[in-house]
C-alpha cells in the first residue's frame, strides 16, 4: 500500500503550490473561490491519482506525470485569472522554483533515510517518509508565505508602476528551476557514491535560501520603487496645483483690473447713450464684453481634484477644445485622494489626446464627479474621438504603443482595489468612461458641508 502511495504523494504537492500561487491574485479570480475549488480540486486529484497509478504500474519515475500535471495546473491558473500573462506566468514560475528546491531537498532527505535504514533503492520514487516530509514542508512553506503573499506580493500585482518589472522578473525563477534540474542526478544510486549526498544536500539548501533571499530583495526593491513612483505622482499633482494657483492668481488680477476699469467704461457708455450714437455704442459694448475675463475660479472644494481638472481644463482651452466640468466634491473625500487624482488624470489625459486627433468641430470633453450615499464616488468622462477604438475581450489597445493601454488598466485596477467598478463604452464617435470608487463613510459634518453642484463649462 505504501508503494502505491509513494508516487501519488509526490504528485499531490501541486495542491499547496497552486494555493500559494492564488494567494496574491485572489481579487483577480474570474469566479468565486468556492466554485473554482469545486471543479479544480477533483480535476487535479484525478490527475494525481492517474499519474501515480501509471508510475506504479510501469515502475517509472514521476518526472513526466509531474511535468504534465504542472503544465495543466499552470494553464488552469492562468485561464482563471483576469490579469496579464506576464504577472500570472511569473507568479507560477516563482512557485515552481520554490517547489523545485523543495523537491531536491526531499530527494536528498529520502536518500539519507534509505542509507540510514540500509534499504535498497528498489523503486524510482521517494521513500514513504520522504514523501511525507515533501508534502509537509510544502504545506508549511505555503502557510508561512500566506502573509507576505497576500500583502507585499498582492500590492505588487495591483500596482501598475511595476508593469515593466514583470517583463524581467520571470528570468529569476526560471534560472533556479534550471539549476535544480542541473544538479539533480540522473540515477538515484549516484547520491550513494562518496560525498555526493552531502554536497547535494548543501546545494539544495543553498539554492532554497538563495531563492528566498533574492525574492526578499526583489520585494524590498519593488516597495522602494513603489514609494518613489508614489512620490513622483504626488510631485506631479503638486505641480498641477502650482499651475492651478498661478492661473487663479492671473484670473484674480484680471478681475481686479476689470473692476478698476468699469467706472471709465460706464462713463463712456453713458456718453454714447446721451449722444444717441447707437452704432458706436453697440461696437463699444461688444468690445467690452470680449475683454471680460472667463473666470473659472474653482471646480470643487477638494483642492487635489480641482488642481487636476483645472490643469487639463487649461490644456484644453489652449488647444481650443471645449471643456465642461461638473464637480460636486467636498474637501474631505470618502476615498483616497491619490486614487481619485490618478483616475481623473488618466481619463482626462486620454480624453485630451483623443480630442487632439479629432476634427476641431467635433472636439469636446465633459467630466462629472460627485459623492453618492456618503461613501461612493462616481466619475464620468466623455470625449469625442475620430477613428477606431481597439478593444479585445474588454482590453483597450494603446494608440501610442503596440500594447494594452496602461491608463485604462490603471483606472480599472484602482476601481477594483476599492471594491468599485468601471465601464468603458464607445458609440457614435463618443467615448464614455464611468468609474465608481468605494470608500469609508464621511463624517456628518463633512457630508453636510458639500456645496451646490458646480457646472463650469469652458468654450
Amino acid at each position: 500500500m505504501k508503494d502505491l502511495l509513494r508516487p501519488i504523494l509526490e504528485l499531490t504537492v501541486v495542491f499547496p503550490g497552486l494555493l500559494l500561487a492564488y494567494f496574491p491574485v485572489r481579487s483577480y479570480l474570474k469566479q468565486p473561490p468556492a466554485r473554482l475549488a469545486a471543479w479544480a480540486v477533483p480535476l487535479l486529484l484525478g490527475l494525481c491519482l492517474g499519474g501515480g497509478l501509471f508510475c506504479y504500474c510501469f515502475n517509472s519515475p514521476t518526472a513526466l506525470p509531474l511535468l504534465v500535471i504542472t503544465l495543466a495546473a499552470s494553464l488552469l491558473y492562468v485561464k482563471t485569472l483576469q490579469t496579464s500573462l506576464w504577472k500570472s506566468g511569473t507568479i507560477a514560475l516563482a512557485v515552481c522554483a520554490v517547489f523545485a528546491c523543495l523537491n531536491s531537498l526531499s530527494r536528498a532527505i529520502g536518500t539519507a533515510i534509505t542509507l540510514r535504514q540500509q534499504l535498497p533503492p528498489d523503486k524510482p520514487w521517494f521513500c514513504f517518509a520522504a514523501c511525507i516530509f515533501y508534502n509537509a514542508v510544502c504545506w508549511l512553506i505555503t502557510a508561512a508565505a500566506y502573509y507576505p503573499a497576500t500583502h507585499a506580493v498582492r500590492m505588487m500585482v495591483e500596482d501598475d508602476n511595476f508593469a515593466q518589472t514583470w517583463y524581467a522578473f520571470w528570468v529569476l525563477p526560471l534560472v533556479f528551476i534550471l539549476l535544480n534540474l542541473f544538479i539533480t542526478p540522473r540515477y538515484q544510486i549516484t547520491l550513494r557514491i562518496g560525498r555526493v549526498l552531502q554536497v547535494y544536500i548543501v546545494m539544495s539548501i543553498a539554492l532554497l535560501l538563495l531563492l528566498f533571499l533574492f525574492n526578499t530583495i526583489f520585494l524590498l526593491m519593488a516597495n522602494s520603487l513603489n514609494k518613489n513612483a508614489r512620490l513622483q505622482q504626488e510631485n506631479q499633482f503638486l505641480s498641477m496645483q502650482q499651475q492651478r494657483y498661478e492661473s487663479l492668481k492671473a484670473a484674480i488680477e484680471e478681475a481686479r483690473q476689470a473692476r478698476h476699469d468699469m467706472r471709465h467704461q460706464l462713463n463712456q457708455i453713458s456718453a454714447l447713450a446721451e449722444a444717441g450714437d447707437l452704432d458706436n455704442l453697440k461696437a463699444y459694448l461688444a468690445k467690452t464684453v470680449s475683454r471680460i475675463p472667463d473666470l473659472d475660479m474653482n471646480f470643487c472644494e477638494n483642492r487635489a481634484a480641482d488642481s487636476v481638472v483645472g490643469y487639463y481644463c487649461a490644456l484644453a482651452k489652449r488647444e481650443g477644445v471645449p471643456f465642461c466640468a461638473k464637480l460636486d466634491l467636498p474637501q474631505v473625500l470618502p476615498v483616497d485622494e491619490i486614487d481619485l487624482c490618478l483616475v481623473l488624470s488618466n481619463l482626462l489625459e486620454n480624453a485630451f489626446e483623443a480630442c487632439l486627433r479629432t476634427a476641431p468641430a467635433r472636439r469636446k470633453i465633459e467630466v462629472t464627479a460627485y459623492v453618492h450615499a456618503e461613501r461612493l464616488l462616481l466619475v464620468e468622462v466623455e470625449n469625442a474621438f475620430d477613428g477606431e477604438v481597439n478593444e479585445k475581450s474588454g482590453l483597450f489597445r494603446s494608440s501610442k504603443r503596440k500594447e494594452n493601454g496602461i491608463g485604462i488598466q490603471s483606472v480599472q485596477h484602482i476601481a477594483e482595489k476599492t471594491g468599485g467598478a468601471s465601464t468603458f463604452t464607445h458609440q457614435n464617435g463618443v467615448f464614455s468612461a464611468k468609474v465608481m470608487l468605494c470608500g469609508e463613510k464621511q463624517p456628518p459634518e463633512t457630508a453636510d458641508s458639500t456645496t451646490e453642484l458646480y457646472g463650469k463649462c469652458g468654450k
